[in-house]
């Protein structure tokens, strides 16, 4: 499955590489990095339909992830991507704001990794 981690802090990537090291090893997961929203939008515009899933930080320095998940809902409403919004402030309204514009979860930091695993491998 390839997932599209979408986050301006430059410690993910490596945070990301290590705990799933053996889903990637196994190709379980291919996993994909964009520092901005912007970035990511340039990404799945070069994907051939493929069904990605996306796992997006909310507070992002120019475009936010919740302007990214407006953007990508609008381009294929129904179709894939999944989208998972993760935040470090778990509160009420952006979660409601993400639940409406099309978010399949929320997730608050510090992440739980086994969790996190758990969703993925039931998103297969």
């Amino acid at each position: 499955m390839k997932i599209l981690v979408v986050d301006d802090e430059e410690d993910v990537r490596v945070l990301f590489q290590q705990r799933f090291r053996r889903e990637i090893r196994a190709g379980e997961f291919d996993f994909n990095f964009s520092g901005s929203g912007e970035e990511a939008l340039s990404y799945l515009e070069g994907q051939d339909s493929q069904a990605v899933l996306i796992l997006s930080d909310i507070n992002m320095p120019g475009m936010s992830g919740l302007e990214l998940l407006k953007q990508i809902r609008t381009k294929s409403p129904s179709a894939p991507p999944v989208v998972m919004m993760i935040t470090a402030y778990g509160d009420q309204e952006s979660h409601a704001q993400a639940m409406r514009l099309g978010a399949n979860d929320f997730l608050t930091k510090p992440l739980d990794f086994a969790e996190l695993k758990q969703k993925l491998k039931s998103s297969i």
